[in-house]
């Protein structure tokens, strides 16, 4: 190969690059010239969110198309269409799972995780999450592949092993079962939803909310801000609560231990009023009833209802603070006590 032949042919290269990248700043200046496309109602996409891949792709596509007028030796012009090749295909991987996500955040941003009435939002982005997790496995284990049959020898050895796929797969099998078993679970729980993001469930008897789905794990989110992580097979195989499964509104209820004198009537008004002062309460349930009689107590139940979980946690804290401040001010005689009666002696 001449001298003049490798200068003209990385001129070329250079050329096509700088081709590339002149198309990749005209394609972005029209994005962001209608920044959001609109589709399907309210469906907004950014285009933006491709810019990384786009600018891989389109620089190695105009190398591609530039290559029947380069010179460079048999050889050494192989070489370079293969790592065009490779960088052509990990580029349209990369584009295909930067689409996928920019489809879905689009789709979730018609739905609001924040509002308090947020089932159908929790439900969707319960789907998308996972869906999204399983298609891009799908292109990553597609990308890799296809970039491994273009190496010749690799293909060849790949075909030579398929005599020996079943026990291969068998052996796999047996090895990855658990990863399989977590993988399978995470689709079985895409569809059937007994979990969602956000909900609130009581696991390992600790209380906390969903805070992350993926294929093989589920972080819950503690109440006190610790983290529990749990295959995802776990909420296939074992019991768990369940707070916000059909919605989020939910019945609190408080005990209150009193003596046998007091008015129940009176408590019941109390707890009336109580709940109507709190912003908490959504007027929906307020029970109070005698639950128990033991031989030194009265067990008095109040029910509530709340919008959420948290909520409703806040409410019984109230009720239970403001209904034994009533009773310590208003019948402190009816608060719990022992009786002990002494005969006279003659």
């Amino acid at each position: 190969m001449q001298t003049s032949d490798l200068l003209f042919s990385t001129i070329t290269i250079a050329i096509a690059l700088f081709a590339g990248a002149i198309i990749y700043f005209i394609a972005m200046f029209i994005f962001k010239r209608w920044s959001r496309i609109v589709i399907l109602k309210r469906v907004k996409i950014r285009p933006e969110q491709m810019k990384g891949a786009l600018r891989s792709l389109i620089p190695a596509v105009c190398v591609l198309i530039a290559f029947p007028i380069l010179r460079f030796s048999e050889g050494l012009q192989a070489f370079i269409s293969h790592i065009v090749t490779l960088w052509i295909i990990a580029s349209i991987g990369w584009l295909a799972i930067r689409v996928i996500h920019m489809v879905f955040e689009a789709i979730l941003e018609n739905y609001d995780m924040k509002a308090k009435d947020n089932l159908a939002a929790r439900q969707v982005f319960t789907q998308i999450r996972l869906i999204e997790n399983i298609i891009d496995v799908g292109i990553f284990v597609l990308t890799i592949a296809f970039m491994l049959m273009s190496f010749p020898h690799v293909r060849q050895i790949g075909i030579s092993l398929l005599a020996s796929a079943g026990v291969l797969g068998i052996i796999l099998g047996f090895a990855a079962q658990k990863t399989l078993g977590n993988f399978i679970a995470g689709i079985q729980i895409a569809i059937a939803q007994p979990i969602r993001l956000d909900d609130v469930v009581i696991i390992e008897n600790e209380w906390g909310w969903i805070e992350e789905i993926t294929l093989t794990f589920v972080v819950v989110r503690i109440w006190d801000l610790r983290r529990l992580v749990v295959p995802i097979s776990y909420f296939l195989e074992k019991p768990f609560e369940n707070w916000t499964r059909a919605s989020a509104d939910l019945l609190g209820s408080v005990f209150v231990y009193t003596d046998y004198t007091v008015s129940v009537e009176k408590v019941r008004n109390e707890l009336t009023r109580i709940l109507e002062n709190s912003p908490k309460w959504d007027k929906k349930v307020n029970v109070l009833q005698v639950t128990n009689a033991t031989e030194k107590t009265v067990e008095l139940r109040a029910l509530m209802s709340a919008a959420d979980s948290p909520t409703a946690w806040g409410l019984r804290c109230e009720v239970r603070e403001k209904l034994l401040e009533f009773l310590q001010q208003r019948f402190p005689e009816c608060l719990p006590r022992i009786r002990i009666e002494m005969n006279k002696s003659d």
